[in-house]
């Protein structure tokens, strides 16, 4: 273990500001926020937070076993003619946006009866959308002139192997088409005619595998822990062509895992052969409230920036319960391909930041943890359902504070598979959360639940309705939000107010939501706290395990910390993953590459912001 120390340089000030803001504009975004943003541009910068807040469709898949839920999974995500299209599993359409904040859904007039899965799109140079995802896995392949309208014509001839598929088109016309899901088979790839109804030239190629025993990231299971499954899958390919390379990705272990993650393997043709990236993963999201982030997709904006739509997973209802995020994606000076995921689930910059797009814009959580009261409570349910032979269910029992009021934990936990049931779902119920200390209130993420919700398809006039209001002594109270004319359809509705509030309580009033009832499985309020950022970690310690797939971790606990996050990667300059932890002080990871030394380093976080970084550990 190798300590880095910090070394003093100077520089000419004009050189460095010059570079500096090349390089915030371009592949490093790992920058200390500013907070010198003018009031103007603070209310022109829009924000997002991941899950990505849109209309989520009810699924099909289950509904033979009376499972009601909602799921947004495998996005296939292109630019077109300057706008976007995201194309997701089973939601018998597709969404449309501008600017890849707000999202508008599209009914097409011909799709598939059961809806499209694990989609593929390609935009042909502005001219054709080409669209597969035949849930039976062959079919033809569509396309489209004018995505919009949702008029889609079929090609004359059944392509196989387009479930869970990437149809590539190099700039030379040629075509690929890209296909595997299994914890067997390798992703393969064929050639198409895509002059010639995409039939099929002859050429077909098997290409990479997982590796489990050198690639710690691809072993099956929570945490890259399974009691008895040890191969993971391999699946989501897809393609992306920069700077005269191809980066194919792959998504692994499993969807429904904390760790599910999106890989890349780069060759100098379509074809191959391919080289592993050495800091794969290129988009992985371990920890915080909501976790996932494989089976992707990376997409150009029209200004340049890359993006990576990736699926979350919710798994409480069932392990196909999933969400989707969206991750500012960058090529560095090597050509390696990563993504920003830190603090992934807080708000971060909209894409019209023009030097900060997808970062963490700086509000932390003000609600972890704060008391909750509630109107009513049916149920109170923690459940952990990752594993095919570890599913765990426990109702809690009904709490009450010393003034009678029901309480309810589990709805500023940061866990989405706890949840909460009002005994009804009307406008006489409420959530009250007290928070911990009081604080700036810029923004509120309201995380509904369906628990036996009896809805199995698309079905269009959902809407959530309620208000929210805020006071700081919990006496007097003065409204913030009002959607209770509402026509908007919002399972993880992100609201930013349209000022920032001084609070410490925050209170939720229900007026409908869809389905038969009423459930909540987190309100997060996001701004920031009026005290002090945590101290700086010390006593960072890294155990590298006899199986160097594996790591532990250690530190002093920080007062005042309400979590820690771990970065790391393969050179001090290249810290593109990280791993959130409430909490804890010690934490252990099994997703290391067998045969690669890494750098490592801490921070502290609270309600006020963000400590300063250890010093950087080195371990072969």
């Amino acid at each position: 273990m190798k300590l880095l120390k910090k070394s003093n340089i100077i520089v000419c000030l004009i050189s460095l500001v010059c570079f500096q803001s090349c390089k915030e504009a371009t592949s490093n975004p790992e920058k200390t926020l500013e907070n010198q943003t003018s009031k103007s541009s603070k209310e022109t910068l829009k924000t997002y937070c991941n899950p990505l807040d849109i209309d989520y469709t009810y699924m099909v898949y289950n509904s033979s076993k009376n499972k009601s839920y909602r799921s947004g999974a495998d996005p296939a995500v292109i630019e077109f003619r300057g706008e976007y299209y995201m194309f997701v599993t089973r939601s018998f359409g597709y969404w449309h946006s501008q600017d890849l904040v707000d999202w508008k859904f599209i009914k097409p007039k011909q799709w598939f009866f059961e809806g499209s899965n694990a989609p593929t799109a390609f935009n042909y140079k502005d001219s054709l959308v080409y669209f597969a995802g035949n849930p039976a896995g062959y079919g033809s392949i569509l396309y489209t002139d004018d995505p919009k309208k949702g008029t889609w014509t079929p090609t004359a001839s059944i392509s196989k192997n387009i479930q869970d598929s990437e149809l590539f088109i190099d700039d030379d016309g040629k075509t690929y088409l890209y296909w595997g899901s299994s914890n067997v088979h390798p992703i393969r790839v064929k050639m198409l005619n895509k002059d010639d109804r995409f039939l099929e030239t002859g050429v077909r190629k098997e290409l990479i595998n997982l590796n489990e025993e050198e690639h710690g990231w691809e072993r099956f299971g929570e945490n890259n822990f399974h009691p008895t499954l040890k191969e993971g899958y391999m699946e989501g390919a897809s393609m992306t062509k920069h700077n005269g390379k191809y980066y194919l990705q792959y998504a692994a272990p499993g969807t429904q895992f904390n760790v599910y993650a999106d890989g890349a393997y780069v060759g100098d043709t379509p074809l191959g052969p391919f080289r592993y990236m050495k800091n794969n993963p290129m988009s992985f999201k371990p920890g915080g409230f909501t976790n996932g982030a494989g089976h992707g997709i990376t997409v150009k904006q029209t200004n340049g920036q890359y993006w990576h739509f990736a699926t979350m997973a919710l798994a409480s209802n069932a392990q196909w319960e999933r969400r989707l995020c969206m991750f500012p994606t960058y090529f560095d000076d090597e050509g390696l391909m990563y993504s920003i995921t830190d603090y992934g689930d807080y708000p971060r910059y909209a894409p019209n930041h023009p030097t900060k797009a997808g970062q963490h814009n700086g509000w932390m959580l003000l609600s972890y943890k704060g008391n909750v009261t509630v109107s009513s409570s049916l149920m109170q349910i923690m459940k952990f359902t990752s594993n095919d032979d570890d599913v765990k269910i426990t109702e809690l029992p009904t709490e009450k504070d010393a003034e009678g009021h029901i309480t309810s934990k589990v709805l500023t936990d940061e866990n989405p598979k706890t949840f909460w049931v009002a005994e009804a779902n009307n406008d006489k119920q409420w959530i009250t959360i007290e928070m911990k200390k009081p604080g700036n209130i810029h923004a509120i993420q309201l995380n509904f639940h369906d628990h036996e919700s009896g809805i199995y398809t698309r079905v269009e006039g959902l809407k959530h309705r309620f208000t929210i209001e805020t006071s700081e002594d919990g006496e007097n109270w003065q409204k913030v939000v009002d959607r209770s004319k509402s026509n908007i359809d919002a399972p993880n509705a992100y609201i930013v107010l349209e000022k920032p509030v001084n609070a410490k309580y925050v209170r939720y009033n229900n007026v409908e939501v869809p389905g038969a009832n009423f459930a909540m499985s987190e309100i997060r309020v996001f701004g920031l706290g009026l005290g002090e950022k945590p101290a700086e970690v010390k006593g960072f310690e890294i155990k590298r395990q006899k199986d160097r797939r594996d790591a532990s971790f250690s530190w002093d606990p920080v007062n005042g910390a309400q979590g820690y996050n771990i970065r790391w990667g393969i050179a001090p300059n290249k810290l593109y993953q990280s791993w959130q932890i409430y909490d804890t002080n010690e934490h252990f990871m099994r997703n290391l590459d067998r045969d690669t030394p890494y750098y490592f380093t801490i921070e502290a976080f609270n309600e006020n912001g963000i400590s300063e970084r250890s010093e950087v550990l080195f371990i072969e």
